[in-house]
């Protein structure tokens, strides 16, 4: 009897909150991914750390003085901690997200960031990218490119971004308003060269 009322209670429900369907089981297995571990960033420093986050939901990253990306985990650099300093990162179809953005917190020598095709990026994601402090230094250079959750919010949100000197966005379907993004940037920063290919 009481096997029957649980069975017709289960029968009931529609999903079941533990639903073996593949998009959620990656979206959680990108959110485990992306989570962050301050410990880990105090013991390895910001680079190091950074480096793992990334490549762990596989972005790339060159250091300074290296010509070669990184793009392999299990091959990442030892040494000295402070030895290598991330200068680009390319996260093309990477799964990272706005839970794992405070990894930039200490990155003090990033000069480009590449964000394209990138599912999990939206503008929570980049106007916590314009809020870093160390990022507002150091980022030269920033291409968002096809990744469909940003709107003009999130790229308004990059002026914060001062040494910025050169700002691609192409395939962004949700900005609307391409007039007010040129003229938000051409007053926060004017020597900004702005390339847009929205449709």
């Amino acid at each position: 009897m009481l096997f029957g009322k649980i069975s017709q209670q289960l029968c009931g429900l529609k999903k079941l909150p533990w639903s073996y369907d593949s998009k959620y089981f990656w979206g959680w297995l990108n959110a485990v991914f992306n989570k962050v571990d301050y410990e880990r960033i105090r013991d390895v420093g910001p680079n190091r750390a950074a480096s793992e986050w990334l490549l762990r939901c596989g972005a790339m990253v060159r250091y300074h003085g290296q010509e070669r990306w990184q793009q392999d985990y299990n091959n990442l650099p030892t040494g000295p901690l402070d030895k290598y300093k991330i200068r680009e990162i390319d996260a093309t179809n990477s799964c990272i997200m706005n839970i794992g953005f405070d990894h930039m917190e200490g990155l003090q020598h990033v000069e480009k960031i590449k964000l394209c095709k990138c599912y999990y990026i939206e503008d929570d994601c980049l106007e916590r990218l314009g809020q870093l402090e160390n990022l507002q230094k150091s980022l030269l250079e920033l291409e968002i490119i096809s990744c469909g959750n940003v709107t003009d919010r999130g790229i308004i949100a990059l002026h914060h971004l001062r040494k910025l000197k050169y700002l691609l966005l192409c395939d962004l379907p949700g900005i609307r308003d391409k007039e007010n993004l040129v003229q938000v940037f051409k007053a926060a920063l004017p020597s900004l060269e702005l390339k847009l290919d929205l449709k």
